[in-house]
């Protein structure tokens, strides 16, 4: 019998050999799985997480998201320094990419501002003690805000686990570089290199940090030994030592020899750091200048002497007697504060050098009101002197000084700290941290204007 079976039978009874997959296919699903199960361990790391946090008691930051969370589940950018980082600076000098911000959240109530630091002109960071009845251990836990619009708006950010400064504990000061390093202190040390996500304590070997700056890709810091108690974590300091560290990392090593150990013959004294794009400056008990170059290339040496003692330090670890600002590696300018007379009047000498400190001549007087707490100048050399009084300016080129005009007035005990960032923009911290707010200036100095450090 003829076989009734067609071609068509004859081609499905055949062997059939698939076609290949298009090239890249298994390492496609290959990755797809990857990220499938890394996703499954992120949720199950994120829950394993909120167990151990709710499980962990922190006394000082119960119930306070924005105060120190990642904690208990597993920080002018510089406080003299006028030339801040460009605002397109968002990456670590490793050159890595920049960490995914820190998750931010409401600011604490009654937010007192202690510090600043801005990277450009936008971004920056306040450091204070805020609190909310019941939630901490203390009245007041230590907390950082952010902003990301020159002061327009606030957000809380992670903070580190620690409490104001109270002698050899705590931190009151802070300062970022860029987007991922920054630094918290005064007295304690405290790091981050996730943008403000974690904070870790560095060993300083009991030595207290009463100053610290940064520039370019690395960090400079003060480590002195100090007896002062409570608030006064920089009083009784004895002997300074300049140290650095790469901007990545928490290798702390000290300079050089010239800026070891110094210190005002055993007797208190204070010190304090300014910083410009390619060379610090360093005073030193005794009026004594040591300068060197920021990108760890060298050791620092005496440059000169100041006109003045630096005397003792105040309540945030400045000279009480030796103000020093500078605008370039060159071009630096000086307060000479001796002690107030009663009545808070002061005699304020003015100097300028236009050779890094090898030599100083007198440019002004300023106004006898007030005591003397910060100094800072301007890229154009506008010089910006703050006081308990309030803000002066000596505008570039100029002879006489102005009183600034502060929005909502001078607040109590006028100002412990200003800044300039450009020659129009700058900061202002006030004295009395139960102000709330940090003063900014867009028009070289003339006028302050609040920025209440809240969520609004």
């Amino acid at each position: 019998m003829p076989d009734r079976r067609d071609d068509l039978d004859s081609w499905l009874d055949g062997r059939v050999d698939p076609l290949p997959p298009p090239p890249g296919t298994f390492e496609l699903i290959k990755r797809r799985a990857r990220r499938r199960k890394y996703r499954r361990l992120a949720i199950t790391a994120g829950a394993a997480a909120v167990i151990v946090a709710a499980a962990v008691t922190v006394p000082q930051v119960v119930n306070l998201p924005v105060l120190n969370p990642t904690t208990a589940a597993g920080a002018a950018n510089g406080h003299r320094t006028t030339a801040a980082p460009s605002a397109a600076a968002s990456t670590s000098s490793s050159g890595a990419e920049s960490v995914v911000p820190a998750p931010l959240g409401p600011v604490p109530a009654e937010f007192r501002p202690t510090s600043v630091t801005f990277i450009g002109l936008y971004s920056g960071w306040v450091i204070g003690q805020a609190g909310t009845p019941g939630h901490c251990a203390t009245q007041y836990c230590t907390s950082v805000a952010r902003t990301e619009d020159t002061g327009k708006t606030w957000a809380g950010a992670p903070a580190p686990l620690a409490g104001p400064a109270d002698g050899a504990t705590g931190v009151s000061q802070i300062r970022f570089l860029d987007r991922d390093d920054g630094w918290a202190f005064g007295p304690q040390l405290f790091a981050t290199h996730d943008g403000g996500q974690t904070w870790t304590a560095v060993d300083t070997n009991g030595l207290r940090v009463t100053d610290l700056e940064t520039v370019g890709n690395r960090a400079f810091a003060l480590f002195a030994s100090c007896t002062g108690t409570g608030a006064a974590f920089a009083s009784g300091c004895t002997s300074y030592t300049l140290y650095s560290s790469p901007d990545s990392s928490d290798d702390w090593t000290p300079v050089s020899p010239a800026t070891s150990g110094l210190t005002n013959g055993g007797q208190d004294g204070a010190a304090a750091l300014v910083l410009t794009g390619t060379t610090g400056f360093l005073v030193a008990p005794q009026g004594i200048l040591y300068g060197g170059p920021v990108n760890g290339s060298g050791p620092w040496q005496v440059v000169g002497r100041l006109p003045c003692l630096t005397g003792t330090a105040q309540p945030d670890g400045q000279p009480a007697g030796a103000l020093l600002g500078a605008s370039t590696a060159s071009d630096l300018i000086l307060a000479c504060t001796p002690p107030a007379v009663p009545g808070g009047q002061q005699k304020k000498l003015i100097y300028t050098s236009v050779n890094g400190g090898v030599s100083w001549q007198q440019a002004a007087v300023a106004p006898g009101p007030g005591v003397a707490t910060a100094v800072a100048a301007s890229p154009v050399e506008t010089f910006i002197l703050a006081s308990s009084a309030g803000i002066e300016v000596l505008p570039a080129g100029g002879a006489t000084w102005e009183q600034a005009t502060v929005s909502g007035g001078v607040p109590a005990g006028g100002f412990s700290f200003v800044g300039m960032t450009t020659d129009t923009q700058g900061v202002a911290v006030p004295a009395d941290a139960t102000a709330g707010a940090i003063w900014f200036t867009y028009d070289g100095g003339r006028t302050w204007v609040p920025s209440r450090i809240s969520s609004r």
